[in-house]
């Protein structure tokens, strides 16, 4: 078992041969919650660089993103999704390495690419105008032309899994007007669509569907709406019986990752040990568990290798997260990386490779955009696969993130990434912004921002807080923002801005805050609930007024908000006082409205009450919306676009400049 006692000396048997270090932050993470020290603001320090400017805008975002990577059956090939071309699409490189072949091109977002048993099809997901209504299309895996095997647009079909004779998908199915997603079956010969589970609590929804060898069963994780409960089922594929293999009272989390190829042993995430999130195993035919971690980390299970012998996991300490490989014969897990940044395993249904002979890793860190490496176990050596930074993205010219703590309004403490520009004066006289993350079930984790790296080499001196409400620190700071949506939360990026002040670097009347989804959420209650902290704010698809976000957002999403809120009439009240409309009317900063018309998540009503409110009453405001973007931004053009309107804001408003 892996305790807080021990992960060190874990960390010590790392893997050798490893070609990648990453730029450790001054300030690593501590063993565990318990024991992170309150930094001295005045340590953090402005390095000189000869060599730094700032980054253009462009040039970041000509960098390419690259997710879910998936072997084909013989280990050659790996096919993956990258915007190489300013759009999401999919490609595929040699595992040896070599330059890769774009397989399919479309304006719309495609991903979850897996390969038929037989190697001959890819199955992936597409969605319209960043709508999120997906559907399922197939294509040659040597090149031709896709075809829709759904084609239905009042249904999202996602996360396609094959069968292991190739004779049908379990797939994630949600109508639009459903707020629970089922598993379903689709038969690869008719491409009928059965549905294998039949959820009629509207707060729950199925995911995660792994089958058996002999595709006779399917295991598959329920979960509410929340993630502060779930259970892991066994479901006969001929009838849908199911078997809930993780009974329990109350709200635990168990989810599943893997299942091992004798069936016998499932690998789970849970937080059943005083709410913090450990690797355990599931004996199927007893339900006994073995625990693999006792941290107050977040660990999480990952892969089965196909033998079985052993398996994968991480450990996010604070952020940082370390890829672990654990040994089931002589119960011993060795470290894949490096300490700082992010390592995790990639691979979709597995990063293993079909041989086992090689581990598909994602690893990136604050100055390094993420790629795809594969790990040789045999020559324990790491291979770079893909090269998403352009030349002119030289690490040693970003200001790398720095990890630290600080004292919060009540007491408690808040982990926060801050990025401190080369070549500043501490002089009290330059600009900073806080960077609240999305969710609020979100965390800002050690992993390469552009949002960071534009603002930060431009002068502004950047943080991100963890503030209540962030996953990472356990089940009870993750609910301390419960029915107090912008309440102790805001307090806490407030006192980030302090912590900005405290460095003797930034000027307390040059502070902006930016930030998308719940972080464009905070943004605009930020400047309403405290109005003179801030001196300008930009927000990305946020919520003005919860009562209309529950009229206009997609189903799933209201139970999500009830899960914080409370029930919108009995608990009207709390949704009230966390709009940040019931605030506008203080505001005193600038306010830029970033949105895409087809967001289904925060809808563009919400942008559009926000601006209309805020000129009536006078105050400074301006709003982009794009017509063919969701929730975020995907095309590369309107990425540019919005970065560059950000920037601009700042300058003005931040700076002075015209």
């Amino acid at each position: 078992m892996l305790t807080v006692a021990s992960i060190s000396a874990v960390r010590i048997r790392i893997l050798t041969g490893i070609l990648i270090v990453f730029t450790i932050s001054p300030l690593v993470a501590a063993q565990s919650p318990d024991d992170r020290r309150i930094s001295d603001p005045l340590s953090v320090v402005s390095a000189e660089n000869p060599a730094a400017g700032p980054m253009p805008i462009a040039q970041l975002y000509y960098t390419r993103s690259i997710t879910g990577p998936s072997w084909s059956p013989d280990g050659q090939w790996i096919v993956f999704t990258t915007n190489l071309t300013g759009r999401f699409n999919l490609w595929k490189v040699p595992a040896a390495g070599g330059f890769p072949i774009q397989l399919a091109q479309s304006d719309d977002r495609q991903y979850s690419a897996v390969w038929s048993p037989d190697g001959k099809w890819i199955v992936f997901e597409q969605d319209f105008g960043g709508g999120e209504i997906f559907d399922l299309f197939a294509l040659p895996s040597d090149g031709g032309e896709a075809i829709n095997l759904t084609n239905t647009e009042d249904v999202s079909e996602t996360n396609p899994r094959w069968a292991p004779d190739g004779s049908m998908l379990a797939i994630s199915y949600r109508p639009k007007t459903s707020s629970t997603t089922d598993i379903a079956l689709l038969d690869w010969k008719t491409k009928k669509v059965r549905k294998l589970t039949d959820e009629q609590t509207k707060n729950r929804e199925w995911n995660g569907a792994i089958w058996s060898a002999d595709g006779k069963t399917i295991y598959a994780t329920r979960t509410n709406a929340g993630y502060t409960d779930a259970d892991v089922y066994r479901i006969d594929v001929a009838t849908g019986k199911q078997e809930n293999l993780t009974p329990h009272t109350g709200d635990v989390l168990y989810t599943l990752s893997s299942v091992s190829p004798d069936g016998k042993t499932l690998l789970i995430t849970s937080n059943e040990k005083g709410g913090y999130q450990n690797v355990a195993l599931v004996d199927v035919a007893s339900k006994q568990r073995t625990w693999i971690t006792d941290l107050k980390w977040e660990a999480n299970s990952g892969d089965f290798s196909p033998d079985g012998k052993s398996f994968t996991y991480t450990v996010n300490a604070d952020g940082q997260s370390m890829t672990y490989v654990f040994d089931r014969a002589s119960g011993r897990a060795s470290a894949l990386g490096s300490v700082g940044g992010i390592t995790v395993p990639a691979g979709e249904p597995t990063a293993y490779s079909p041989s086992g002979d090689r581990l598909l890793v994602s690893l990136q860190g604050s100055t390094r955009p993420p790629d795809l490496w594969v790990y040789d176990f045999a020559r324990r050596n790491m291979r770079q696969l893909t090269f998403s930074a352009i030349a002119s993205l030289n690490p040693s010219h970003l200001p790398a993130s720095q990890l630290v703590h600080y004292k919060t309004f009540d007491g408690q403490t808040i982990s926060a990434f801050l990025w401190m520009p080369f070549n500043l004066k501490r002089d009290g006289t330059n600009p900073g912004i806080v960077l609240p993350h999305g969710g609020p079930t979100g965390q800002t984790e050690d992993s390469f921002s552009k949002t960071a790296a534009a603002l930060a080499s431009r002068g502004y001196v950047c943080i991100a807080p963890n503030v209540r409400g962030s996953t990472g620190y356990g089940m009870e700071f993750q609910r301390a923002n419960y029915k107090d949506l912008g309440g102790g939360d805001l307090q806490d990026e407030v006192y980030g801005a302090h912590f900005l002040v405290a460095t003797g670097y930034v000027d307390a009347k040059k502070i902006g805050i930016t930030g998308g989804s719940y972080g464009g959420y905070m943004a605009m209650i930020a400047i309403g609930r405290t109005p003179d902290v801030w001196a300008a704010s930009v927000e990305l698809f946020g919520i003005t007024d919860w009562l209309t976000e529950q009229e206009h957002e997609e189903p799933a999403l209201q139970q999500y908000d009830q899960s914080i809120l409370g029930d919108p009439v009995k608990d009207r009240k709390s949704y009230e006082d966390a709009s940040p409309l019931k605030y506008f009317k203080n505001a005193k900063a600038p306010l830029l409205i970033l949105q895409g018309a087809n967001d289904i998540r925060d809808p563009k009503e919400e942008a559009e009450q926000a601006e209309t409110y805020l000129k009536r009453e006078g105050k400074i405001v301006a709003a982009h919306y794009y017509p063919d973007e969701g929730h975020g931004f995907a095309k590369r053009e309107n990425q540019i676009d919005a970065m560059q309107r950000t920037v601009e804001w700042f300058d003005k408003y931040l700076k002075g400049t015209p």
